[in-house]
């Protein structure tokens, strides 16, 4: 059994999580703080769950006015309302269909009854959902049947793979699919997409670290390779950019970008692929890295790119990169100078009408200067965008060390943003 409760009271979900497992010693609960984490997502069904809890009342909010809401989506899990003593609160729970349970009845036979006949309409549910041409129709993302997740929309479409987003019945919650296309030329492969797909799911796997994406799941289906990631409500990099960024935001944004590759450059990983687009925003303002396809793996000792082929995004690549010369941790923070120089002035250092003229630039054209405000920048952008990479930071710690100095000393002189 799977429980999802919408409490704020410690104690209380203590009190359910000890009651629920001694009941059930292999059962989950999961806690959702309404306060802190707000709403659940709109397209949300909790279709992982047995059912939902909900608290009788928490700061600035009633179980009995989510109950509403949620009740109204159709296919959203049983809900159990914690009524307390409020009769009138039991009623209305009712008539939504919603199960009740006073604060008594925790320590009650009629706890595990309640959750049992959840369970059982819980289970139907789903049986009938798996069954169903329309069921059978939510679990197809694109040309891809995929089970045991429900597509909600699409969210962007690529030349070889498209991006939906979906929810796990087993993971239960919102999650990323990213599917291949069906391509049976000689060039895109279906087994190459999945090799990648492989790569990624491996590399985030070992490292699991909060500055890598979770990764869900892979597979194939009707020969189109798919991955299941970690869903970022708050997008990408790229997203955020599109608001200009105050200096500090920036430099922070570039700090945890530097940590985040120390993280995996300690792993073995070159990440190769570094731009806005591949930097998502977690909650709280931490950032976690994803697309590991084009990376290159020490401790897998594979490398999905031919030698002596360009790969990456011309707007970000390393001059080494650039010319299809080997490349180091020091290509990845050359990226991230790229990165810098873009939160901050809006554009991209170097630019041109072709791939081709963009990275005769990276190799040929000087370090671009900042506009005079971020004066106290530059010296780092120099180094970070450095021609030779034995003229750039050693590794990413340094370039974070470097990157905070300078944050320091800007917070310092009270500059406004």
């Amino acid at each position: 059994m799977r429980l999802l409760l919408i409490e704020e009271d410690a104690q209380r979900c203590a009190h359910i999580r000890q009651r629920l497992v001694s009941w059930r010693p292999q059962a989950q609960l999961v806690v959702h703080s309404p306060v802190s984490q707000g709403a659940l997502a709109p397209e949300f069904l909790a279709q992982g769950f047995d059912a939902v809890l909900l608290a009788d009342v928490w700061p600035g909010g009633r179980g009995l006015t989510w109950a509403r809401e949620l009740a109204g989506r159709t296919g959203f899990a049983p809900l159990v309302l914690l009524c307390g003593a409020d009769a009138s609160a039991a009623r209305d729970a009712a008539a939504l269909g919603a199960y009740t349970l006073s604060h008594g009845d925790l320590d009650c036979e009629a706890f595990a009854q309640v959750l049992a006949a959840a369970e059982e309409r819980q289970a139907h549910a789903r049986a009938v959902w798996r069954t169903s041409r329309a069921g059978r129709e939510t679990q197809r993302f694109g040309d891809a049947f995929i089970r045991g997740y429900r597509c909600i929309r699409r969210l962007a479409a690529g030349p070889m793979t498209d991006l939906f987003v979906g929810e796990s019945e087993r993971a239960g919650t919102l999650v990323a699919l990213k599917v291949a296309r069906d391509r049976q030329d000689d060039q895109h492969p279906t087994f190459d997409m999945f090799r990648r797909f492989l790569q990624e799911y491996e590399i985030a796997q070992r490292i699991s670290d909060p500055a890598v994406v979770r990764l869900h799941d892979l597979g194939v289906s009707d020969e189109h390779a798919w991955l299941v990631m970690e869903y970022f409500t708050l997008g990408d990099l790229r997203r955020r950019m599109q608001a200009r960024l105050a200096p500090r935001d920036a430099l922070r944004l570039a700090i945890a970008i530097a940590r985040a590759l120390a993280t995996i450059h300690a792993a073995g990983v070159l990440h190769r692929d570094l731009k806005p687009g591949n930097i998502m925003l977690r909650e709280g303002g931490s950032i976690a890295l994803i697309d590991f396809g084009l990376s290159k793996d020490a401790a897998l000792a594979l490398d999905v790119t031919d030698t002596g082929t360009i790969f990456g995004t011309p707007h970000y690549m390393s001059p080494e990169q650039g010319h299809a010369e080997p490349v180091d941790a020091r290509s990845d923070l050359y990226s991230l100078g790229v990165i810098l120089f873009e939160m901050l002035t809006g554009e991209k250092p170097y630019r041109a009408d072709n791939p081709m003229a963009i990275v005769y630039k990276h190799r040929k054209e000087p370090v671009p200067q900042l506009p005079p405000q971020f004066a106290a920048v530059q010296p780092l952008l120099e180094r970070l965008l450095a021609k030779v990479p034995a003229d750039r930071f050693a590794g990413a710690l340094q370039a974070a060390e470097a990157l905070q100095g300078t944050l320091d000393q800007w917070l310092a002189r009270g500059a406004q943003a």
